[in-house]
């Protein structure tokens, strides 16, 4: 197991936001996890990666307690690429050097290695021809797709992704699905919160359902979204096909 979350709790105001979440993660395994706004999804990515620190609970990457004092936060930051709903690339580089910043600064690659490397990644996410682009002048789609290539650069061993399409269209929704989709098929390792159920029907191993801090139901995307027994999840997902 790559990730084990254990009775994961995180207060803030001394209002819980989780409130005992249990998640593992398997190798090669995509889960999505899905549920009303304000349940808690994104504070769970962060909180595992530590970009926000927990109350309590454990997680465990590879077998080692990465919330233990002494854990190496940015290491284990380099093993957890982070893709935001906003893009988070910096607007005064292109898209090629917002992709090699973090293997010359993180990995200490030389420029030719580390743009040879991030030429790679533009070149799986089909944006090769616009590296030299800056992200003014670049569409949300393409945004995202560099926001990929980005966190793809630096080999993590996991992907999180924090609502990837919720910033588009619907047309570029599809393309950055189809993107992610072909990470699906290259066996990547990925944790996807989403609303889309397009994009959590083509590439959920398992979605997990968060309701209120705390994990409701988890299964196959086909038992979540066709009439679970339990009505406040079949509310949900029946709402959330027709918006």
């Amino acid at each position: 197991m790559i990730l084990q979350v254990r009775q994961l709790t995180k207060e803030f105001d001394g209002k819980a936001v989780l409130r005992g979440v249990d998640l593992d993660l398997a190798e090669g395994q995509v889960k999505v996890i899905m549920g009303p706004s304000g349940c808690g999804k994104s504070t769970l990515l962060r909180c595992i990666n530590r970009l926000i620190e927990p109350t309590a609970g454990k997680v465990l990457f590879r077998g080692e307690d990465v919330l233990r004092a002494e854990a190496d936060v940015r290491a284990l930051r380099q093993q957890i690429g982070f893709v935001f709903q906003q893009f988070a690339l910096y607007r005064h580089l292109s898209a090629l050097d917002n992709v090699t910043l973090g293997l010359r600064k993180l990995r200490g690659m030389h420029a030719r290695e580390a743009n040879e490397k991030a030429m790679h990644e533009l070149q799986r996410m089909n944006m090769a021809e616009h590296a030299h682009k800056y992200p003014a002048h670049l569409s949300g789609g393409q945004k995202q797709r560099v926001a990929i290539a980005r966190a793809l650069a630096m080999d993590p061993a996991v992907l999180f992704f924090d609502e990837p399409t919720s910033a588009l269209d619907p047309l570029m929704s599809r393309e950055v699905i189809s993107v992610i989709n072909q990470l699906y098929m290259d066996n990547i390792t990925m944790l996807c919160v989403t609303h889309d159920m397009f994009l959590a029907k083509y590439i959920a191993d398992q979605v997990l359902f968060l309701d209120a801090g705390v994990v409701r139901a988890e299964g196959s995307a086909e038992e979540l979204f066709s009439g679970h027994s339990d009505p406040r999840i079949r509310e949900f997902f029946i709402h959330e096909h027709h918006s």
